[in-house]
């Protein structure tokens, strides 16, 4: 049953620099709720978006940021990363206090009267929410939406704008679990009406023993697209037709090319440094031309599958056109931070060989002629492991020069199951390939910026803060 989002006062965050908790917290705010937050990793863009929304931030998790407040929150949300022993989630659940997963509470407070669609997969997922969002608000659909990064068009992350029956709400549709108490995918709270499934690949190896787990989990979320909805899927990915044989809704389909078995494929694609071009075929007819300010195939199909989803939902394909060529992008997926010299400095999300593989191929067709050099730190819990300990010396094939840092904490990963950064170096150097190891951010600046020259492109690849090493590069370029 709904609750209402009026009945609150005050609520506390726990882990409130995630993406989307950030998010929630500053529309929470918005709505004349006090709120207070505590997390361990501050970094940009989140920080900034915390300041700006006028959330309270401690540093550090502690008891007495809740026990000690002079007013007790209404309620305590607390994020995903959070353990069970963690001394702020248990100063909330043993000291009776209301507390949540966000998830939860979004199902709740706002998804019980909204039309959602949810848009999820291993990769593209925050783009191609992030695009479908923007497009239904040039659309004029008055949208709300959530999405886990920060768009370079959309003033929010999280907006809600109104929440009567009808009215759109766009989900990034999460597989990671909710939270320790509720271990199962972030999409089973976001009752789908519609999805769009990208891609099926294995991610989150300390979550899900193997691919079967990761399918499991996406076979959940199309059991829950409610009666009279649709899903539309990636054929590109074997994982994702296979999973779709079993859908009770409608089905549409696209990929990269007709021989995956898909309705919808792109044509002719023509790519110059500032825009991509591309027919869009069905059943191997030209049906429409799409115009977007992304490189890379794996843009193409996000644009496609946003195409299908304004498309199906009636609006006119003059107005979808015109949204998707107006989209900018989001912050970290191949943003550029700043050009020193005429050396050009990117920073991006991608973590997963297939993503970086696809955003080093994005970057060398928008940058045809200029030598790329990679930069990468394992941090994610998947990267930090030995899963695809030989999937990433072909992912950095783009690459004319690579710099692998040493991988982020793996103190409580056993040591048989450890991603080993000197072996992947290793790889690059039989392969025929330049790379080099970082052992700290300091020494590897120093490296970076050694070998760079004018007229390189540096993409700097993490998901997470990386010690800041694109803000100290930048600053070492200009010394």
């Amino acid at each position: 049953m709904a609750q209402s989002i009026q009945n609150l006062n005050k609520v506390h965050i726990v882990a409130v620099c995630g993406t989307l908790m950030g998010a929630f917290a500053v529309y929470l705010k918005r709505k004349g709720i006090e709120i207070t937050g505590s997390d361990q990793n501050v970094y940009p863009p989140m920080s900034d978006v915390l300041k700006n929304g006028g959330v309270e931030t401690f540093n550090g998790y502690r008891a007495e940021n809740i026990t000690s407040m002079s007013k007790k929150p209404d309620l305590v949300i607390i994020g995903n990363v959070i353990s069970a022993n963690n001394p702020e989630a248990r100063a909330a659940i043993d000291g009776g206090y209301k507390y949540t997963s966000l998830p939860e509470a979004m199902q709740n407070f706002l998804l019980q009267d909204t039309t959602n669609l949810v848009v999820a997969g291993t990769h593209g997922k925050t783009t191609t929410s992030s695009m479908l969002a923007h497009t239904l608000v040039k659309c004029k659909k008055d949208p709300c939406y959530f999405i886990g990064g920060v768009s370079q068009d959309l003033p929010f992350s999280f907006q809600v704008s109104n929440t009567s029956r009808g009215n759109y709400f766009v989900l990034e549709g999460d597989e990671y679990d909710t939270a320790f108490w509720d271990k199962v995918p972030k999409f089973n709270h976001y009752l789908p009406d519609h999805a769009i499934l990208t891609s099926i690949e294995y991610d989150h190896a300390d979550i899900y023993p193997d691919l079967a787990a990761v399918v499991r989990a996406f076979e959940g979320l199309l059991s829950r697209i409610r009666p009279g909805g649709h899903l539309i899927a990636c054929y590109d990915f074997e994982e994702v037709k296979n999973i779709c044989k079993n859908a009770k809704v409608q089905l549409i389909t696209y990929g990269a090319t007709p021989e995956t078995g898909a309705t919808f494929t792109p044509g002719k694609v023509r790519v110059d440094q500032d825009v991509t071009r591309f027919e869009i075929l069905e059943n191997k007819k030209p049906v429409t031309e799409l115009t977007i300010q992304l490189p890379g195939q794996h843009n193409v199909m996000n644009a496609i599958a946003v195409w299908l989803e304004c498309r199906k939902i009636g609006i006119s394909d003059a107005e979808i056109i015109a949204g998707l060529k107006s989209f900018r992008g989001v912050k970290r997926r191949q943003e550029v931070r700043g050009e020193v010299r005429g050396i050009t400095v990117i920073d991006d999300f991608a973590h997963h060989p297939t993503a970086v593989r696809e955003t080093l191929r994005a970057l060398k067709l928008k940058y045809s002629g200029h030598r790329m050099i990679a930069v990468f730190e394992p941090r994610s819990a998947t990267s930090r492991r030995k899963v695809f300990q030989k999937d990433y010396a072909d992912a950095f094939a783009e690459a004319d020069l690579t710099f692998i840092s040493s991988p982020y904490d793996q103190s409580r990963i056993l040591v048989q199951d450890q991603f080993s950064s000197d072996e992947l170096v290793g790889d690059l150097l039989k392969g025929g390939r330049k790379a080099e190891l970082m052992v700290s951010i300091e020494s590897g600046i120093t490296q970076v910026v050694h070998q760079a020259q004018s007229g390189d492109v540096i993409a700097v690849l993490s998901n997470g803060g990386f010690g800041g090493f694109v803000s100290k590069l930048l600053d070492a370029l200009k010394s």
